[in-house]
């Protein structure tokens, strides 16, 4: 990702046109004219709060499940293991709309690389086809400790990811050498006698996990109501400014980051190693969590792991009160683009590979598409209520 100033003077592109459905979806409700920056930026941190709580939540269920099955390895419990890793992402994506903007989770001490850095090379954890003895796993020699595979997440190369959802989930599934499904890692790995450092295999997968487990719950605390000195007490004083990175982070999700990195890169490539979650072909589910991360913010609305749903004045509401008419223009476009995700096919790494006018790479050039417009408003709406600037990431 590489971060550069877009001016002010962004060229706008002109709004796809959007479905009845989707207009009648995004109807805008009354909008109080006597809200304040502060109401927004104050509803956007009980938001962030409540997005990770709930994936801290669904991640200590996934530590449970793995742990249950690294105790007694089955396929069974495998099968459960990998489950609830997919449960828990749905949730950890949502969050990526809090990023880019040297948040708790991605400044210069922040936990995201530990998180959920990508691509990976596989061989650096454990054996791939061709290497048996590849990895941090079969090397004997090297101590087992969140401390030190922390220090040997991206050590001498991007790719040597160690920590994190990743590297969770190719010990879970393995290699993907499949092009009709997932990677199909046996539970016998976890077997004493049945592979080679199962013991080991089984204590990485226990302490990258706990890893992963205290990395989100030390930024959910930075967003805890009532903390004097966490980062939530400064971002809510500051609240301009705050305002100005809620943009920066929508804007350099759906550009830089989702439309850029994680869906033009591979279509390009064609390459599965440059789908983002390559081992569980779960990419397509990744991407429309992202959208809908961004959808949440904007609007103002989430829908919680218990099934109720947080409602506050979100961006959409604040641009409202300068220019209903972007409001509702900009509104459209994400729902859009969340809807261009969910038609995202099945999995990611075969629908790359079709021709350049197959249906299937249409509909992931759809959402590209979709969020690059959206970038687009989204900046047009900054203007509006004032922001002239955005520092956003964008592809080189």
């Amino acid at each position: 990702m590489h971060p550069f100033l877009i001016a002010a003077a962004l060229a706008l592109g002109t709004a796809a046109p959007v479905t009845q459905a989707m207009a009648a979806g995004s109807v805008q409700q009354p909008v109080k004219k006597d809200i304040a920056v502060a109401d927004v930026v104050g509803h956007y941190s009980s938001l962030v709060d409540a997005t990770y709580q709930d994936s801290l939540t669904t991640a200590r269920r996934m530590q449970k499940t793995i742990d249950a099955f690294l105790a007694a390895p089955s396929q069974k419990g495998l099968e459960a293991a990998r489950k609830s890793w997919l449960d828990a992402r749905e949730f950890y994506g949502q969050t990526e709309a809090f990023r880019f903007y040297a948040g708790p989770i991605d400044d210069d001490e922040g936990p995201e690389g530990r998180l959920n850095a990508w691509p990976m090379d596989e061989s650096y954890v454990d054996y791939v086809e061709g290497n048996p003895k590849a990895g941090i796993v079969n090397n004997r020699k090297e101590v087992l400790s969140k401390e030190r595979l922390a220090e040997l997440n991206e050590h001498d190369g991007e790719e040597n990811i160690s920590t994190g959802w990743h590297a969770i989930e190719f010990m879970l599934w393995g290699q993907d050498l499949s092009a009709k499904g997932p990677g199909n890692r046996p539970y016998t790995d976890y077997v004493d006698g049945k592979k080679p450092n199962a013991d080991r295999r089984r204590e990485y997968l226990h302490l990258i996990t706990e890893l992963l487990v205290e990395d989100l719950q030390s930024v959910a605390d930075q967003w805890k109501p009532g903390v004097a000195d966490n980062f939530r007490a400064g971002f809510e004083k500051n609240a301009d400014d705050s305002l100005r990175r809620i943009f920066v982070g929508l804007g350099s999700l759906s550009r830089g980051e989702l439309a850029g990195e994680r869906l033009e890169v591979a279509m390009a490539s064609r390459d599965q190693e440059d789908e983002h979650s390559c081992f569980s072909d779960n990419t397509h589910r990744d991407a429309v969590a992202n959208a809908q991360g961004i959808a949440n913010v904007w609007q103002g609305s989430y829908k919680r792991l218990d099934g109720s749903t947080l409602k506050g004045p979100g961006l959409k509401h604040w641009v409202a009160t300068k220019n209903s008419a972007l409001a509702d223009k900009t509104t459209h476009q994400i729902l859009k683009s969340v809807a261009a995700a969910e038609a995202i096919p099945a999995p990611f790494d075969q629908a790359i590979q079709g021709a350049r006018d197959s249906a299937s790479r249409a509909k992931i050039q759809a959402t590209i598409d979709s969020l690059v417009q959206q970038s687009k408003d989204l900046v047009e709406a900054a203007h509006a209520v004032g922001i002239t600037q955005l520092n956003l990431v964008d592809p080189s």
